[in-house]
Parts: C-alpha cells; structure tokens; sequence
C-alpha cells in the first residue's frame, strides 16, 4: 500500500486559456485550452507523484467531466479511486490576460453529493488495509457536504495513521475537534481559528500553541506566501522563509507546500526539515505557468541552496 493518501471531494477540471484581452461584452478569442486535473488533494496527490513518493489519491467522480478527469490523471501516472456519485464533476476556468500580465480565476460550484455519496467517502478510506501512514484531507466541501465531515475522516482512521488537514473556514474549525497531526492555516485563517487577528511572528506562536494545548494538535505550519511558513509544535517554534524566485502563478503553490512537506515526512525527515522542502516545492510551483505544480528537479535544487 502507498505510504501517502489523499481525499478530494470537491475535485475539478481545471481549463486554462490565454487571451489579449479581457474586455465585457465583446466575443473574445481565446487560444486552445489545457486542461488539468484540479481539486486540493488531487493537486497534492500530483505534486506528490512528481517528487517521486508513493501516492493514492480518493476523489468524488460524477458525469463526463468526471470521466475527463480520469483520463487526466491516468495520463500522469497517478494512482488513483474514483468514487462514483451521480452529480457532475466541475470544471472551472483559468484565462490569462496577456496585455496586464495578470491571472483571472472562476471557480465554479461543486457537484452535491448525497447522505449515501458522503458515506461511501469515509468507507473507502476506512476499507484500506493496511491502513496509509499519511492521509491529507485538503481542498474546499461541495454542497451535501456538512463542515463536520473532515472531522468524522479523521476520527474513522486508526491511530497510526497521521492525519494533514488543509482547509479553511467551518471545515477547518471543526476538523480541529477530531486528532489530527498538522494543519495548515495561513495568518488570515490561523486569526478565525482565534476569533482575533494575527499579525506577527509572537501572535503566531501565542495562537498556534494556544491550539496545540487542546490535545488534537501535533503541529500547525502557519503559511506566509512569499514569506516561507512557521512551524509551531507544544516545543518548537521554527521560521522557515522561502528562496527568492521568479513567480509566474502563484496556483498550486500552497498544494505543493503540503506535497513536499508530507514526502519529506514519508521519508524519514525530521519535522523541520520536511518544511524547508515543502517550502522549496511551495517555491518551485509559483516559477511555474497557468495550474502547473512544482516540478521536481527545481524542488530539489532550491532545497539544497535553502540548506
């Protein structure tokens, strides 16, 4: 069994264009699309299989755009379980604006899952045996999807199984009351999760342990974007700051952060060490265009010049 799974209930198809210009009511002509698999955890699951870890991701698959998907993600080389429901995948839309060099996103809703869909997630991931070292639940709830559902995945799975949670709003709120490893909040979530806001280095620490102290907690990696990320444990607290690189998109950039952490981790590093790499592939996804994750061999080399 892989060391590593992921869960994506709220997966997408991800079409990316490019077009000189983004102007209202006028029929625009964009250039042929790519598409590429979307959704949290099966970003993850991608980032993950490029720097070359053992990987299985769990994913809510519904309709043609669902079957696309499938063939997206066989085309990549990753392993995957599609989970058959009855509603459509989503497809979301990615336009590049070539004459200001800037990104416009529209993310569109989810597919709705039913009481028996939502079940049937949680079954699977209790049916592996033996059970993954690592399982990361990341990525936005569709609608059908109640914000304690993270929570009850984690709570299902055996103790020996390491749980990474990467959300935000309620899903992330109540994901806390169940055990989990690591999560991942940037500043902006870490203050919702306070009910105040945080705005420096002692603030972080001050929340972050304020949390571990409820005993669901291990760790919490607090993200700063172009500033790298804090590490926060009941004994530690680290700063671990990015490379300076040329950003191209910032897409996928948080997804690769966690990738590069949890292989590290799968792989024997010390906690600390596992960030710096997941910082360096967090890094090495935005030097890349439209969805593109990080990419292995920048992964690497920005992580050796980090050390």
């Amino acid at each position: 069994m892989p060391s590593i799974v992921t869960l994506t209930v709220n997966p997408a198809v991800d079409k990316n264009s490019t077009v000189e210009q983004v102007v209202a009511e006028r029929k625009l002509r964009c250039e042929e699309p790519e598409y590429h698999p979307g959704g949290g955890g099966l970003n993850v699951a991608r980032a993950i299989a490029e720097l070359g870890g053992s990987v299985e991701a769990y994913w809510a698959c519904g309709g043609p755009i669902g079957q696309l998907l499938k063939q997206l993600l066989d085309d990549e080389g990753v392993a995957h379980h599609p989970l058959e429901i009855r509603a459509h995948t989503r497809e979301n839309l990615i336009v590049y604006e070539r004459s200001s060099d800037r990104q416009y996103r529209f993310g569109m809703p989810g597919a709705r899952l039913d009481t028996h869909e939502v079940q049937a997630c949680v079954d699977a991931l209790h049916a592996i045996d033996p059970p993954p070292d690592y399982l990361i639940l990341s990525g936005s709830l569709p609608p059908g999807v109640d914000e304690g559902f993270y929570a009850r995945v984690a709570e299902a799975m055996p103790s020996s199984c390491r749980v990474v949670l990467d959300t935000s709003g309620g899903p992330l709120q109540r994901g806390l009351e169940a055990p989990v490893y690591l999560v991942k909040p940037n500043m902006r979530e870490l203050g919702q999760l306070a009910g105040r806001e945080v705005e420096d280095d002692a603030q972080i620490r001050d929340v972050a342990r304020s949390l571990i102290d409820r005993g669901n907690i291990e760790a919490i990696v607090t993200s700063l974007g172009s500033g790298g990320a804090v590490l926060t444990t009941a004994d530690d607290h680290q700063h671990v700051r990015a490379p300076t690189v040329s950003i191209r998109s910032k897409v996928g950039a948080g997804d690769s952060t966690v990738a590069g952490l949890v292989f590290a981790l799968s792989q024997g590093k010390p906690l600390e060490e596992a960030l710096r790499f997941g910082v360096a592939a967090g890094s090495a996804a935005v030097m890349t265009g439209g969805t593109e994750l990080c990419r292995r061999d920048d992964t690497e080399r920005l992580y050796r010049e980090m050390q």
